[in-house]
């Protein structure tokens, strides 16, 4: 008799102590915090560009070509060959997690391309690519806010 009570006891403490462990394991939903919109505004000029994989930046001067983005344009200083060659308007897919930005030059037609954002050594970068005319040759141009 003694025997059968101790093993109801150990069973009713294995099923409380199993009971409880079930309880206790729930789903927790993570939900990702809201991204604020990206902001490119700002005076951008080229630390590196490549055309079809080559590196051009130690063969065609960049140092003085400028991107500067306002609120919702971009003026280009010491033109070079880019993917629009006047001034005009620019919007972003989407500001949260933009990846493609479409420029409008005055006067002419939007043209959207590629477009990453990413942080590199503490520093904000913009990743454009583009194919302009021959889309044989493909050109990733990327730029850092100047000083």
């Amino acid at each position: 008799m003694k025997y059968n009570y101790k093993a109801k006891r150990f069973y009713l403490l294995l099923m409380i102590a199993l009971i409880t462990a079930l309880s206790s394991c729930k789903t927790e939903k993570i939900v990702p915090g809201s991204e604020a919109p990206k902001d490119i505004k700002g005076n951008w000029r080229v630390i590196k560009a490549t055309r079809n994989g080559t590196d051009l930046t130690s063969i065609i001067d960049f140092s003085q070509f400028r991107i500067n983005f306002t609120d919702k344009g971009y003026t280009l200083v010491n033109k070079l060959p880019f993917l629009v060659s006047k001034d005009g308007a620019f919007a972003l897919d989407d500001p949260q997690y933009p990846f493609k930005i479409t420029f409008t030059a005055t006067g002419d037609k939007p043209v959207s391309t590629a477009f990453t954002y990413p942080i590199v050594n503490g520093k904000r970068q913009l990743s454009i690519t583009f194919s302009p005319g021959c889309t044989n040759n493909s050109y990733v141009y990327v730029l850092e806010k100047a000083n």
